[in-house]
């Protein structure tokens, strides 16, 4: 592929939510102390907000593993479940051996057990649910069962809801806004501004082994701005894309139309003025790579 063209260890890029490239830009920085800032002082609940693709899974990775001995951290990926399932789920992350066929009541027991052992352990559990905006609001609802679980002193479980904004809209509806009334940490994921993604890209490179000059111009970096809007994921998709091309085109360096013509070959981006002819040479160059690769590999 393209690694060994630019002087690369691995792919610079990947969309695997990897915690080595984690990029500490003022936003995610702060979000991340938040984070580690409400779970260190006990709070209950704790809510990070973001659109598609604003790194809120890579945030959660990097957060879990920014914590001490002194946390036991539950990840849950999906919890578009019901709320004896998601029960479940957390009592096989706590390692407990629950009867599949126990009732809600029986599982919330084990699981009140388990934590009241941990916290005479001198442990804090932290549970981390992913894409929280899937929920049902049945199963949001019984999130605040969950929190009633405390000592006199602190509470035996922290939840962390990380989603897209549309679980700003599920909190808000009626049935659960006693839960609503309980978050108190929250945090909204913006996009990264034009000086963000310079600083990114680079960061990424280095941490992907490259040593060299500036290898994305400036030009490029203004064009990764204008057809990602800022979203990391688009930033990842296009940006490596722009190498592929670069790279089937035996250049050192990527260019604005390299980034313009990745754009035009991904649905979700912004879309850019682009001749039709450079934008159709580019996608057979992509595909060729690609395909090149394929088979190398």
């Amino acid at each position: 592929m393209y690694t060994s063209h630019f002087n690369l260890r691995e792919v610079p890029f990947s969309l695997t939510p990897d915690t080595s490239f984690f990029f500490a830009s003022s936003t995610y920085q702060e979000a991340l102390n938040t984070l580690v800032v409400a779970v260190r002082g006990g709070e209950g609940f704790i809510k990070i907000t973001g659109e598609v693709g604003t790194g809120k899974t890579m945030l959660c990775r990097k957060f879990i593993s920014s914590l001490d001995e002194h946390f036991v951290t539950a990840y849950i990926p999906n919890p578009s479940l019901e709320p004896r399932t998601l029960f479940l789920t957390l009592a096989e992350e706590l390692e407990l051996n629950v009867d599949k066929d126990a009732s809600q009541h029986e599982v919330l027991k084990a699981i009140n057990g388990a934590l009241l052992e941990k916290a005479g352990q001198g442990k804090q559990v932290v549970l981390c649910l992913d894409e929280a905006q899937a929920m049902p609001l049945e199963t949001l609802e019984v999130l605040r069962l969950l929190t009633n679980l405390e000592t006199e002193k602190r509470k035996l479980l922290q939840i962390v809801l990380f989603g897209q904004p549309e679980l700003d809209r599920n909190l808000r509806n009626e049935s659960v806004r006693q839960l609503y009334q309980r978050i108190t940490f929250h945090y909204h994921l913006e996009p990264l501004s034009r000086e963000d993604i310079d600083f990114y890209v680079a960061h990424r490179l280095a941490v992907a082994g490259y040593a060299g000059g500036r290898l994305f111009t400036s030009g490029a970096i203004r064009a990764l701005t204008a057809g990602s809007g800022g979203i990391p994921r688009l930033v990842n998709i296009l940006a490596h894309k722009s190498l592929m091309l670069a790279y089937g085109k035996s250049q050192r360096k990527v260019s604005a139309a390299d980034v313009r013509a990745a754009a035009a070959d991904t649905g979700a981006a912004r879309k850019m003025s682009l001749p039709w002819a450079a934008v159709a040479a580019s996608v057979v160059v992509v595909v060729a790579v690609t395909a090149g690769w394929m088979v190398l590999g």
